[in-house]
């Protein structure tokens, strides 16, 4: 072990070194494992259709303020028989040709405006048709306002509702990427930690091996007795069952990881971390990491959204409680034209003054020369506020929950980072400590050999020695990468704002 006060990433003990490399896994840099997440992440692409269709949504409410053309055309032919000699024949016989056509629109004040144009072509086999055919033409621009419900917020609720949830889904999408990316290299430690406990216990193993050896010789030489043969015994089975748990963990850690970043390995049934945690984390006051945090996280972001989405909502339901109450108003024309038809009644002869083509039909509607014009108010006043009133209340709890989902939001971000914090200011010191545990245990583990060898300890104090050196073996591995997690979860809190160090510093190839 290195001298005292040199804070080690890894081990240098050269039995160690050797019991490392001997572990087969197929070599993964920290950086290779978070851009195969970015890619393959179920999490991450799950996420983005979710923001896909909050898109669409938004499209799609605001498409209900885009003006439309609509158009209509019917042609009827109709024989009327007739008794009256007014009737200009005796079967009168009338083709109409009829064509609507406008735009209309809807603002986001929840005004309605439509223009429209009607013309309509008459021809007749009657004989008193001063006009055959007869050309007729009707335009008008219609309004309608709404003054109480359906005004003001209430008129563009679930436009402004998609345009939020759309920001949220974003802002949703990026606390996934964070969240596996942070994932990702917690479980990379984790790797490098189980890996490096399956090799300590692999020296374990191999000292419990050895001391079992030692025992029978020492038991046939009438040096010890039969018990320190089965102390010895006993212990190199729980070795062996501990060394079977190690490389199920390991072996489990590297499957999390192929599954998270969608790729098995390629030339071993487990993953081999290359980098090693680092040895430098920069450590910010935890006030300025709150405060950090506050501003960046981009889950929090999302349950703020919602909350305003709900606000909206709600200020909407709230606008349409009361009446509608619509101002109405029209302007419009009238147009007629068409090919003059002398008409004759007894002894005179009619013609009419109208005479004409459609363009001037058009064009007189266009000077307004027939004009007319309408302005009125539509009142809908309902009977009972249950429908409209329960909605409100409902979507004010909604709000409300939306609220209290924020402010727990809050509360358990500062809980984590000052979590992250303490682990990340401790790091040294818990490094330090576990290595000095580490040391003592080595130490004790050859003091007790060289007593056990000239009889003055027994083979159950080698066992209770080893098992401690296991276990502050153990505590090592922890404390080398816990650091390292820290910084990556307080870099998921700040959604990457945290200052964490470059990855591929280690990075060996």
């Amino acid at each position: 072990m290195p001298a005292t006060g040199q804070v080690p990433t890894t081990n240098p003990d050269s039995a160690l070194a050797a019991a490392l490399a001997q572990i087969e896994g197929t070599p993964i840099t920290l950086q290779q494992a978070v851009d195969l997440a970015m890619r393959n992440s179920t999490a991450i692409a799950e996420a983005q259709a979710a923001m896909a269709a909050a898109r669409g949504l938004r499209r799609r409410e605001r498409g209900v303020f885009d003006p439309e053309y609509y158009a209509s055309g019917e042609h009827v032919r109709d024989e009327i028989p007739t008794a009256s000699p007014f009737s200009g024949a005796d079967v009168l016989v009338s083709n109409q040709s009829t064509f609507d056509s406008g735009l209309r629109t809807r603002l986001t004040t929840g005004t309605e405006i439509s223009a429209s144009l009607q013309t309509i072509r008459s021809r007749t086999n009657s004989a008193f048709a001063a006009l055959n055919p007869q050309y007729s033409a009707f335009g008008q621009l219609s309004l309608r306002q709404p003054l109480l419900a359906g005004a003001g917020v209430a008129a563009d609720t679930e436009y402004e509702a998609s345009r939020l949830g759309e920001a949220a889904a974003e802002a949703s999408f990026e606390d996934i990427v964070h969240t596996v990316e942070a994932a990702v290299v917690e479980l990379y430690w984790d790797l490098y930690a189980a890996e490096r406990d399956l090799a300590v216990q692999q020296l374990i193993r191999e000292r419990a091996d050895a001391l079992l050896t030692e025992s029978t010789q020492r038991a046939r030489a009438g040096l010890v007795g039969p018990n320190q043969v089965e102390n010895a015994r006993v212990f190199l089975a729980e070795q062996e069952l501990t060394l079977l748990d190690r490389e199920e963990a390991l072996d489990a850690i590297s499957d999390q990881i192929a599954t998270l970043i969608g790729v098995r390995p390629s030339t071993s049934t487990r993953f081999h971390p290359v980098d090693e945690p680092p040895s430098a984390v920069p450590v910010e006051p935890v006030e300025s990491l709150i405060e950090n945090a506050a501003q960046s996280n981009r889950a929090l972001e999302a349950a703020r959204i919602d909350l305003e989405e709900a606000g909206i909502r709600t200020r909407g339901a709230k606008r349409n409680r009361w009446p509608q109450v619509d101002l109405v108003g029209t302007l419009g024309a009238n147009g007629l034209s068409g090919e003059v038809q002398d008409v004759i009644f007894g002894a005179d002869t009619l013609r009419s003054g109208s005479g004409g083509t459609f363009a001037d039909a058009l064009a007189r509607i266009r000077d307004l020369e027939f004009p007319r014009w309408s302005i009125g108010i539509d009142i809908v006043v309902p009977i009972g506020s249950r429908r409209r009133g329960a909605e409100y209340r409902r979507l004010q709890a909604e709000q409300e929950r939306a609220r209290q989902r924020y402010v727990a939001a809050q509360r358990s971000l500062e809980e984590q980072v000052r979590r992250a914090h303490r682990e990340l200011s401790n790091g040294r010191d818990r490094l330090e400590i576990a290595r000095r545990g580490v040391t003592a245990s080595q130490e004790q583990v050859r003091i007790g050999l060289i007593e056990y060898r000239n009889g003055r300890s027994t083979a159950f104090e080698l066992v209770r020695l080893g098992a401690d050196l296991a276990a502050a073996q153990q505590r090592y591995s922890q404390a080398l990468v816990r650091t390292a997690k820290a910084a990556a979860t307080l870099a998921r809190l700040t959604s990457g704002a945290y200052p964490f160090v470059d990855r591929t510093q280690n990075e060996n190839g």
